[in-house]
C-alpha cells in the first residue's frame, strides 16, 4: 500500500498540472516556455537524479529513501502552492522532481523485496500500478475542479496524501542494504549527462535546436554520457554494472518505458493545449474529455495479471503499444472531430497504460537480481522520464512553429511512429521468472 501511494503522488503531480497551465499563466504571466518548464522542471530533476537515487536506494535501503523523499516532496508541494512568481514555482517544481527521483526506484525495490515469488510479484505490480492509474484518472478532472477555485490547490492536495504515505512507509518492512563503495565519478557524469540532455531538449522546444544554449547543453550531455560509459567499464564498483542490461528483456523493457512515455505523456500536453486554445474548453471541460481514457485504464489495471496469464505478457505489451499508435493516428487524422469522438479515440491510447506498464515492469524485475532492483528501476524510470521530456520539448516546438492543426498532427503522428517501432521490438521479449 505504501508503494502504491508513492506511485500515486508521483504520477498525480505529473498529470494534474497540465489542465491548470492556462490559469497559472493568467496569474503569474510567462510564455509557453515557462509553461513547459512547469511540466519539465519536474521531469528534468526526476530524469537527472534517477540513476543516482536508484544506486543510493540499494546502498542505504529503500525504506529510508522513501521516507526522506516523501518528506521533501510534501514540503516542495507546499512551496509550489504559495509561489508568488513563475520563477519560484518552477524552482519548487525542480525540488519536487528531485524528491520524486528518490522515491520511484526505492518504491520498486521495496516492492521487489516484499514479493520474491514471481506470481505474487506480478499481482503486486498490478496493485502498485493502480496508484498511477488512479492518479492518471483523477488528475485531469481533479485538476480542473481545483483550478476553478485556485490553481494553487493542485499542489496543496499533496500535503494530506503525503502525510498518509509517510505513516504507511514508516510501518512497511525494510529492504536489505547492499553496501559498496560509491562510484562518485559515475554519479557526477550520469547526472550531467541526463541533466544536459533533458535541459537541451526542453529549451529546444522554445528556442530551437540551433540555439547556442541548446547546442552547449546537448554537447555536455554527449561528452558526459561518453565519460559515464568509460567509467562504468573501468570502475571497480560501477554505479550501473556492465552486465545489468546485457539481458535482452531488461534492455527492451527500458526501450518500452521510453516509447510509452512519448505517447502517454505527450498526448495530454498536446491535447490539453489544443482543447483549451482551439476548442474553447475550460480546464474542467478538458479534464472531462480525458476522463473516459483514464477510467478505461483504471478499470482494466486490476485485471492485467489475469489477462497476461491468458495471452502472455509479450502479447499484452504489443497490443497496448499498437492500440496507442492507432489512437494517436486517428486523433491526428481527425483534428476537427466532435468532442465525444476525441474522448473515444483517446481511450485507445489510454489502453497502453494497463496493457504496457505493469507487464513491462514485471518482466524487468524478473530479469535482474533483487539486489540490483534499485538501480535497474532507476535506469528504467530514467528512460521513461527522458521520453516524457523529449515529447513535451519536441511537441511544444511543433505546436509553436506550425499552424494549427499541422503542429498537433505532426506531434501525434511522431508519437504513433515511436509506438509502432517499439511494438516491433517488444516482439523480441522472452518473459521468464527470476527469483534471486
Amino acid at each position: 500500500m505504501a508503494c502504491t501511494l508513492v506511485f500515486f503522488v508521483i504520477t498525480l503531480d505529473a498529470v494534474i498540472v497540465n489542465v491548470a497551465l492556462p490559469s497559472i499563466r493568467a496569474e503569474l504571466g510567462g510564455g509557453i516556455g515557462d509553461l513547459q518548464w512547469i511540466v519539465d522542471g519536474y521531469t528534468l530533476m526526476f530524469a537527472a537524479l534517477l540513476l543516482s537515487c536508484g544506486s543510493l536506494s540499494d546502498r542505504i535501503g529503500a525504506k529510508r529513501m522513501l521516507l526522506a523523499g516523501m518528506a521533501v516532496f510534501v514540503l516542495a508541494s507546499v512551496a509550489c502552492g504559495v509561489a508568488p512568481s513563475m520563477p519560484v514555482l518552477i524552482a519548487s517544481r525542480f525540488v519536487q522532481g528531485a524528491a520524486a527521483a528518490a522515491m520511484m526506484p526505492a518504491s520498486m525495490a521495496l516492492l521487489n523485496h516484499a514479493h520474491p515469488d514471481p506470481r505474487l510479484r506480478t499481482r503486486a505490480v498490478a496493485i502498485w500500478a493502480m496508484g498511477g492509474a488512479i492518479a492518471s484518472t483523477s488528475g485531469p478532472v481533479l485538476g480542473g475542479l481545483l483550478t476553478m477555485a485556485s490553481w494553487r490547490l493542485i499542489f496543496f492536495v499533496n500535503a494530506p496524501v503525503g502525510l498518509i504515505a509517510l505513516y504507511l512507509i514508516a510501518r512497511a518492512i525494510s529492504a536489505p542494504r547492499h553496501t559498496s563503495p560509491v562510484d562518485w565519478a559515475g554519479q557526477i557524469t550520469g547526472v550531467l549527462a541526463m541533466a544536459g540532455l533533458t535541459f537541451g531538449v526542453i529549451d529546444a522546444g522554445e528556442a530551437g535546436f540551433a540555439a547556442p544554449q541548446v547546442v552547449i547543453a546537448l554537447a555536455v550531455a554527449v561528452v558526459a554520457a561518453a565519460a559515464f560509459a568509460v567509467i562504468q567499464r573501468r570502475a571497480r564498483h560501477p554505479m550501473v554494472p556492465s552486465d545489468l542490461f546485457r539481458d535482452r528483456n531488461a534492455g527492451i523493457s527500458v526501450l518500452i518505458g521510453f516509447a510509452f512515455m512519448v505517447g502517454y505523456y505527450g498526448l495530454p500536453f498536446v491535447m490539453s493545449l489544443t482543447l483549451q486554445q482551439h476548442h474553447g474548453l475550460t480546464a474542467l471541460g478538458t479534464g472531462l474529455v480525458f476522463l473516459p481514457m483514464m477510467v478505461a485504464g483504471l478499470c482494466l489495471t486490476p485485471f492485467t495479471p489475469r489477462i497476461a496469464e491468458y495471452i502472455g505478457q509479450k502479447a499484452l505489451i504489443v497490443a497496448g503499444l499498437a492500440s496507442m499508435a492507432a489512437g494517436l493516428v486517428l486523433l491526428a487524422a481527425l483534428p476537427s472531430a466532435p468532442l465525444w469522438l476525441i474522448a473515444a479515440l483517446m481511450v485507445l491510447a489510454g489502453l497502453a497504460g494497463p496493457f504496457v506498464m505493469p507487464p513491462t515492469t514485471t518482466i524487468l524485475l524478473n530479469s535482474v537480481p533483487a539486489r540490483r532492483s534499485g538501480i535497474a528501476s532507476g535506469v528504467f524510470n530514467t528512460s521513461r522520464q527522458v521520453g516524457g521530456a523529449l515529447a513535451v520539448a519536441v511537441f511544444g516546438l511543433m505546436l509553436s512553429s506550425l499552424a494549427y492543426p499541422a503542429g498537433e498532427t505532426a506531434a501525434l503522428l511522431t508519437a504513433a511512429g515511436v509506438s509502432i517501432i517499439t511494438a516491433g521490438a517488444a516482439l523480441l521479449l522472452r518473459p521468464r521468472t527470476h527469483t534471486t
